[in-house]
């Protein structure tokens, strides 16, 4: 068993079965075959609305392809202290968008406010030579604490950011288990609350290596551009059908919701199991497939002596990852472990 990450999960069979279908004959380069066709298609449906959107077989270069094509390199980027772009890519937004700067905000359990981005707005105006001008406004959903940003949330930030003439991108590395914990629209939670790019992933949620850059309305007519930087970049994919059959499958029939839901119902029970152990406390809401947990060093030494596989986090506590995988007994396992 492994609560590492979701990435150390093994790719759900309907997606491999979907590979071997996509592995019949030939099909037009670079995402301009039929299944690529199709998955655009169903987006239009979830989202509701009409959308352009490139492949990628990283969250790291979706975003950072994303981030691309809204902040100009002499501008900055708002974006929380725990965000992915800023803690785990390694430079890759400054590089990709020729050095857009990254200006971190804080917030409780890796949330920012719209009281806390009104104040840093304040701080960076847009008209004085000296400073860097914000462009974008980069929110993560799920965040890096496992935590949810509500429409409402979504809406006020954007509001604050649209009202000085910056654009909105979202991570959604996890999107899929924030939307099954929300139940929300996709769309409300995305474009209609003012989200003009969202970076999809579907690696996390069972695929192989797939994630997607979707431009709504707003922005479409930057997909030339996108799709510039997605070729310069080496992540115009020959054999895009490949990619694209993950995503159809993923999303066939609601399954990325299904497979997201049954993540987060894992790490639900993992943290109502583990929160009783004495001297255990929970550090942020579970609001998706995230548990973040302070543990005595007994339970820790019992847990890694079965090797369920978590990680001691830099500040502070245990982060425990379930996944489509996750299976109820392997939860009661490390419960009963962690109890004694």
């Amino acid at each position: 068993m492994s609560f590492l990450s979701d990435t150390t999960a093994p790719a759900h069979p309907a997606l491999l079965e979907a590979l071997v279908r996509a592995n019949e004959g030939a099909a037009a380069s670079y995402g301009n075959d039929a299944i690529s066709a199709r998955v655009k298609a169903q987006l239009k449906e979830i989202f509701s609305t009409d959308l352009e959107l490139v492949f990628t077989v990283s969250g790291t270069a979706s975003n950072s392809l994303a981030l691309s094509v809204l902040a100009p390199g002499d501008t900055a980027i708002l974006c929380h202290d725990e965000a992915h772009i800023h803690r785990d890519e390694r430079g890759a937004p400054e590089f990709f968008t020729g050095g857009a700067k990254l200006i971190t905000l804080h917030g409780d359990h890796a949330r920012l406010t719209p009281e806390t981005l009104e104040a840093a707005l304040s701080q960076w105006p847009s008209d004085f030579v000296h400073t860097t001008p914000p462009s974008v406004l980069s929110l993560s959903n799920l965040t890096e604490s496992g935590t949810t940003y509500d429409v409402a949330t979504v809406k006020a930030l954007t509001g604050l950011a649209k009202a000085r003439g910056m654009h909105v991108h979202m991570d959604g590395a996890r999107f899929a288990n924030a939307l099954a914990h929300l139940k929300c629209d996709p769309a409300n939670l995305t474009w209609r609350a003012g989200v003009d790019v969202l970076s999809l992933g579907a690696t996390k949620g069972g695929a192989l290596a797939a994630e997607a850059v979707i431009l709504f309305p707003s922005v479409m007519d930057r997909f030339s551009a996108l799709q510039v930087r997605q070729k310069r970049a080496g992540h115009m994919v020959a054999k895009m059908r490949y990619v694209a059959a993950q995503f159809e499958a993923w999303l066939e029939r609601g399954r990325w919701l299904e497979l997201a839901a049954h993540a987060n119902a894992m790490a639900s029970e993992l943290a109502k199991g583990l929160s009783v152990v004495p001297g255990a406390k929970l550090l942020h809401p579970v609001e998706g497939n995230e548990v973040f947990i302070d543990l005595p060093q007994e339970a820790v030494d019992a847990l890694n002596a079965l090797n369920a596989g978590f990680y001691p986090w830099p500040h502070g506590g245990y982060r425990f990852v379930t996944s489509w995988q996750t299976k109820a007994e392997d939860v009661a396992r490390v419960v009963k472990t962690a109890r004694g």
